[in-house]
């Protein structure tokens, strides 16, 4: 989330009970402040509620961040002299796999 978009615990965390009596006034709420909402229940933390739009852009960031993550373990990996040369692994993968070039 950007800084703008930070939690704002006055109006972000609700009780359950609270959001189903007027689920349509948070509807627009989550629209149109692309804020999460935290939902309670027996004042504990239960569920985030939020927008469809932010919640694809959070998974869009989350696949991003996996992927640099395998790429630096790789190259990591490659500095530390792990791993094997391509036409190596090719080769017994073809074989394991009754594959002939």
């Amino acid at each position: 989330m950007g800084a703008g978009l930070m939690l704002n615990i006055t109006k972000d965390i609700q009780s359950l009970t609270t959001f189903r009596r007027r689920s349509g006034d948070f509807m627009k709420q989550l629209r149109k402040s692309k804020r999460p909402v935290v939902l309670t229940v027996k004042g504990k933390a239960a569920v985030i509620v939020q927008d469809a739009e932010s919640y694809q852009r959070l998974l869009d960031v989350a696949a991003r961040a996996d992927s640099r993550e395998g790429i630096r373990q790789g190259l990591e990996q490659a500095r530390q002299g792990q791993g094997r040369d391509a036409e190596e692994f090719f080769a017994e993968f073809e074989a394991s796999h009754g594959i002939s070039a």
